[in-house]
């Protein structure tokens, strides 16, 4: 039988674990997480085209302040991984991960997109939702909780790597290096990516299929005398839109199906000639579990199946960009903290999937780490828009839930 004593420590641990959470709730500070995410904003970063250095810059030097440890990793010119750790015990740790480029302003602003401002609740500026705010909301999270003195089970960290929006160059970095490391060791994925600040426990993936289709110039008068790389291009257009409408037939509950569209053509130099070549890039987003290049090999096996691919026509074709899928349970514990730590910060989550593709692919695939998606802003309505802005109040939600979550990850 118990004493007295071992029955009221039980009580007192869950007593001091509560006084804990409340004061790095208490720490976790609206003005500091909007100067910071304005500061990201201001950093731009779009790509194709630009770098990433500026952001990760304001990255290291809030990093740095907080007293958490630093490092990066230079994938490409101008163009740095960085990683910020709180440090934890010997178990398996959290890893948020985020992404530092932005797609390209474009026009049509009511204000300069990099020059972000605050109005009616929102923080305005390309990159707010996708994804300065969820960067900024981890690192406000670790902030508190260092400033707190939590002792967590494991390490805390944010991972933010450069080229998502383009060919994922970083994340293909960061993974190669982190399965070199002996210390890398996380059983739990956060990608901060804007879900409206739902769970989302699984996303389709993407890929890009580029085709070049070679034939024989010929004056338009007498085109029996050339060969038609923009007709052989349509039957290859048409063998796609077929398997297109078979993927539909098929549809998952969470994820919905595989899809096929033709994004780019480019082919011959004038009306009066055939085209001896035409350039297809397809973009194919594939479910959890599916591999492009299987993909492709299927596609080239029905161009000659289909008689395309000969008499004077050639045809190459390679994966230019492919992100995995993924799926984790909904029973995952990783699911239920999340769901009853945003309750807790006043946010219904739904548990939810994605029909979009992000980098929390390659960490399940390839480090084997269970991975959801969730973060400040809205992915339909604001990410790779005009006017785009986030909310503050989804901002500061964010960073309380990132921050319970890591209180409470692994504790048994």
């Amino acid at each position: 039988m118990r004493t007295a004593a071992e029955q009221q420590r039980p009580n007192q641990q869950a007593l001091e674990q509560q006084r804990l959470e409340q004061k790095v709730l208490d720490l976790v500070s609206e003005a500091e997480l909007v100067s910071l995410t304005t500061a990201l904003v201001g950093a731009g970063g779009e790509n194709p085209g630009g770098t990433e250095e500026a952001t990760v810059d304001v990255l290291t030097n809030f990093s740095l302040a907080a007293g958490l440890e630093v490092s990066t990793e230079t994938v490409a010119t101008g163009r740095p991984n960085f990683t910020a750790i709180l440090p934890g015990g010997p178990r398996p740790g959290v890893l948020f991960l985020g992404h530092s480029d932005v797609v390209p302003a474009g026009a049509g602003w009511e204000r300069p997109p990099f020059e972000p401002h605050v109005r009616d609740g929102r923080l305005y500026g390309r990159g707010a939702t996708d994804m300065k705010g969820g960067l900024a909301a981890v690192l406000i999270a670790l902030k508190a909780l260092k400033d707190a003195g939590a002792e967590l089970s494991g390490n805390a960290a944010l991972a933010c790597t450069v080229d998502e929006e383009d060919l994922g160059l970083g994340i293909r970095a960061y993974t190669a290096t982190a399965l070199k490391d002996p210390t890398f060791s996380y059983s739990a994925c956060v990608v901060a990516e804007p879900t409206d600040l739902e769970t989302v426990i699984g996303c389709r993936g993407d890929s890009y299929i580029e085709l070049k289709v070679t034939g024989k110039s010929a004056h338009s008068g007498r085109p029996a005398d050339g060969r038609n790389a923009i007709d052989a291009a349509a039957k290859i257009l048409e063998l796609v839109r077929e398997d297109h409408a078979r993927l539909q037939t098929t549809q998952d509950p969470l994820l919905g199906a595989g899809t096929w569209s033709a994004g780019l053509i480019r082919g011959g130099t004038g009306t009066s000639m055939v085209a001896a070549e035409c350039t297809l890039s397809l973009d194919r987003r594939l479910m959890p579990g599916e591999d492009a290049h299987l993909i492709l090999d299927c596609l080239q096996r029905q161009i000659s199946e289909a008689g395309i691919d000969t008499d004077g026509i050639r045809v190459e074709a390679e994966v230019t960009m492919e992100m995995p899928g993924f799926r984790t349970p909904e029973t995952h514990a990783l699911v239920a903290n999340s769901v009853k730590a945003l309750a807790e910060s006043g946010v219904s989550s739904a548990v939810t999937g994605w029909t979009a593709a992000c980098d929390g692919g390659f960490i399940a695939r390839d480090l084997g780490i269970p991975a959801i998606v969730m973060g400040p802003g809205g992915l339909n309505d604001q990410a790779h828009q005009v006017n785009e802005s986030v909310s503050i109040a989804e901002l500061v939600a964010a960073a309380r839930a990132y921050a319970l979550m890591c209180l409470r990850h692994d504790r048994s």
